[in-house]
Parts: C-alpha cells; sequence; structure tokens
C-alpha cells in the first residue's frame, strides 16, 4: 500500500506543479495572456497543455493504482511496483516533452516516451482490475 500511496502522492504533485506553472505563466503575460494563449510555441500555451494533459490521465491511474494497493494488496509485488512507478513516471516525462518542446503540436521523443507510457501502463492496470473483478463473480 505504500508504494501505492507514493505513486498517488507524486501524481498528485504533478497536478499541482503544472497548475502553478499556468499561474507563474498567466502572471508574466498578463498584458498579453490572449496572444499567449493562441501561439502553440510560448511557455503559457506549453504550460496550460501540460497541465490540461496531466488533468486528463492522473485521476484515472490514481484511482486504479489505489484500488489495487487497497483491493489487492496481495499482487503488490515488484513487477506490480515497477508498473506503478513506470505510470508516474510517464506522466512526468510527458510533461516534461510539453514544456520544453517547440510547439504543443509537435512530436518530440519525450511526449511519444511518456504518452506510450501511460497508455501501456493504464491498459495493463485495468486489465490487472479487470481480470480480479471477473475472479470474484
Amino acid at each position: 500500500m505504500a508504494y501505492a500511496l507514493l505513486s498517488v502522492g507524486l501524481l498528485g504533485l504533478l497536478v499541482f506543479l503544472l497548475g502553478a506553472n499556468v499561474s507563474r505563466e498567466r502572471r508574466s503575460v498578463a498584458p498579453t495572456q490572449h496572444e499567449a494563449e493562441a501561439d502553440p510555441k510560448s511557455a503559457l500555451r506549453k504550460a496550460i497543455r501540460a497541465h490540461g494533459n496531466c488533468i486528463e490521465y492522473v485521476p484515472m491511474l490514481s484511482l486504479m493504482i489505489l484500488a489495487i494497493g487497497l483491493a489487492i494488496p496481495m499482487l503488490i509485488s515488484a513487477w506490480i511496483i515497477a508498473l506503478m512507478a513506470a505510470a508516474v513516471a510517464s506522466r512526468y516525462i510527458h510533461a516534461i516533452g510539453i514544456l520544453v518542446g517547440g510547439s504543443v503540436y509537435e512530436a518530440n521523443l519525450l511526449k511519444q516516451i511518456g504518452a506510450a507510457g501511460t497508455y501501456l501502463t493504464g491498459l495493463i492496470l485495468s486489465a490487472i482490475l479487470v481480470v480480479r473483478a471477473a475472479s470474484l463473480f
């Protein structure tokens, strides 16, 4: 359970750090905020997109990680811990890829690795929960 809580805590930290970054960027471009939001290469637009994308995936990943930690504690093994760590790392890598990339529309290796890791870990976590639920019927 400790690993599940740590994973969810790190995901929550990412959400709030990215949110604070959006606020910081908005303050820095206050007079021209609408222009910065429209420019796909602006730091504000990247900050908004990184936070928005994080919000799209972190809640479900967190719920699945907590569900496994609470409902299936006997499954917590080295590979499940690695899966949780990979899910967290994927979200951080993806956010960094957005923030350091040229444009929010351009693919880069960090965004691709983060997205692929998110999808893969999310699918595996989902499968674990579905299989566990099926065994309860």
